[in-house]
């Protein structure tokens, strides 16, 4: 049991003996505070007050927080025992319960961390659970962009974190192989040559814009569209039009494998639309009338039914749009894996898209519905950038971000932002060694183990510890539940504020604290070891490695 557990039970059996009343009794690590003299809070409770309320309903007689708070603080000190035997409780302001543990607790931390760290630190939230992780999602027919490696970063992170929380995961992309965008490039691409991944990017460029500006091109593109629809499932190579789409795709996939392995990803499975569009159709006009309803035409969900807006799931030309496209996928999906959990991470674009979608697949398998947990971010700028586009060609390339910054300190400077906004990507801060940065992190782990090298193991009995011991024994700690928080809510950046914290904690130590030579020596050299551990640990999950110099 937790230090904090073991305080809320302490006080919860008071409240009960004592007063005769229940209270969900709330204790949390508070932020730093100016030490009062000899004490310092670790944990604090503002139960007293809480207590005080009930009490004043209870008698009619309005109860001061502060005196219960003395009558908590008496009690607790007589129930104190074990690990919490030497606390020292601070019945403060209007009512605060304040904890100071023993110096013994913390050292009793820093060994147990330093004998079996991985025991210490281990989350069971995914243990036994199948999960698939879907994100990145690029498009044949076009370039990778910043976007990508921003949601291919966040993406492997966060399957690192349920692997971690004992998940098995399965990595999956998803890509339009077909669709108008592919029909917009190939109408636009020269085929009488060998064409080139950065031929294909222009080609879609100059499609989008004829589709858009020249009806006669629209109409000729959507016809090709179909044209490309029925080569796919045919699976038809010959001809120009079979043997351009072809090999377009071939150089597609070639490029993603490529950009994948330089970036440290590896997925287990690309779906390529066209493998699940059958799938999607069929499930569509399987559940016509009583889902989907026919329209002009199409088949649509009539999403205002729900709150929603209403979307085509097939066109008029009969073929599945996206929509049906990912009714096909979740299907697929759960039958390749039989998954637990489906996490699918996109762009805050298509935010009401899928609502729309998992909202129909709701109404025939809503089971599906509730183990798919979908994930949205902003974008991604660079300094002064305006929002970029890969319809409009004004979209910054992966590749080019690459070259701009070491990809550690990339993912740093990523994953460091809570998921869900817009973010701004700036290389020279990426890098720098002063601030909340990839390399700032790398270069303190770097620090500690280059002091465990000259570190002697001796034996030492006495525990007293200061105020940097204590602050970086403190940090120890709360790494268990920054873990747990991290992957109950799949956030990184939970990960990476922590580290960043800790990593100055740690600075405060190494200037003030002398390691090798002190008589000290051995408590000394297991935190820097317990603080290298995390580190490597935390980082690890991020992605990052931790070089053997800086």
């Amino acid at each position: 049991m937790g230090v904090m557990e073991k305080i809320r039970e302490i006080l919860t059996e008071i409240i009960k003996r004592i007063f005769e009343a229940e209270i969900e009794v709330e204790v949390s690590t508070p932020p730093e505070l100016e030490n009062t003299g000899e004490f310092r809070a670790d944990v604090a409770t503002n139960v007293a007050m809480k207590l005080a309320g009930v009490l004043s309903k209870r008698t009619g007689k309005k109860q001061n927080p502060r005196s219960v708070a003395e009558t908590l603080k008496e009690e607790f000190l007589k129930a104190c025992d074990g690990e919490l035997a030497g606390t020292k409780v601070e019945a403060a302001g209007p009512g605060f319960l304040n904890f100071m543990l023993p110096d013994a607790y913390f050292y009793g931390v820093l060994t147990e961390m330093a004998g079996d760290f991985q025991k210490n630190i281990s989350c069971d939230e995914y243990s036994g659970k199948t999960v698939v992780t879907e994100f990145s999602d690029p498009n044949p027919f076009k370039v990778l962009h910043i976007g990508h490696l921003y949601t291919s970063i966040v993406g492997e992170a966060i399957s690192r974190l349920i692997e971690f929380a004992g998940g098995e995961v399965h990595r999956v992309n998803f890509g339009g192989d077909v669709g108008l965008h592919v029909a917009k490039t190939l109408y636009a691409l020269d085929f009488d040559r060998e064409f080139t991944i950065e031929d294909i990017a222009a080609a879609y460029v100059e499609g989008t814009r004829l589709y858009e500006e020249d009806e006669g091109a629209r109409a000729e593109i959507v016809k090709l569209n179909k044209q490309i629809y029925e080569l796919v499932e045919r699976d038809e190579h010959e001809g120009e039009l079979a043997e351009a789409y072809w090999r377009g795709r071939e150089l597609s996939y070639r490029y993603f494998d490529e950009f994948y392995a330089r970036i440290g990803v590896k997925f287990e499975k690309y779906y390529p639309e066209s493998t699940v569009a059958r799938r999607g159709l069929e499930t569509v006009r399987a559940h016509v009338p009583e889902v989907y309803q026919e329209s002009d035409g199409a088949v649509v969900f009539p999403g205002e039914e729900y709150g929603l807006h209403t979307r085509v799931f097939i066109n008029k030309e009969g073929l599945p749009t996206y929509e049906a496209k990912d009714v096909g996928l979740i299907f697929q999906k759960d039958e390749d894996y039989h998954f637990d959990e489906s996490v699918v991470i996109t762009g805050n674009d298509i935010i009401d898209y899928m609502k729309v979608v998992l909202k129909s697949v709701e109404q025939y398998a809503p089971e599906l519905v509730t183990k798919t947990r979908h994930i949205t971010h902003g974008n991604v700028r660079l300094p002064g950038n305006e929002k970029m586009s890969s319809r409009k060609g004004n979209f910054v390339k992966a590749v080019d971000v690459l070259e701009q910054a070491p990809l550690d300190a990339i993912k740093y400077s990523f994953l460091k932002y809570k998921i869900g906004g817009n973010i701004e990507f700036d290389a020279k801060e990426s890098v720098s060694l002063a601030g909340n940065s990839g390399p700032y992190l790398q270069y303190s782990a770097v620090r500690a183990k280059k002091i465990l090298k000259n570190v002697k193991k001796i034996d030492k009995d006495e525990i007293k510890l200061n105020k940097f011991e204590i602050n970086l024994l403190k940090k120890f700690v709360l790494y268990p539940r920054v873990l747990t928080e991290a992957v109950r809510e799949m956030a990184p950046h939970v990960v990476c504020t922590y580290l960043f914290e800790l990593a100055q904690e740690f600075s405060r130590f190494y200037e003030n604290c002398q390691v090798a030579g002190d008589p000290r020596e051995a408590e000394r050299g297991m935190m820097v070891r317990v603080f290298y551990q995390i580190m490597e640990h935390g980082l690890g999950l991020l992605g990052i490695e931790i070089p053997e110099e800086m």
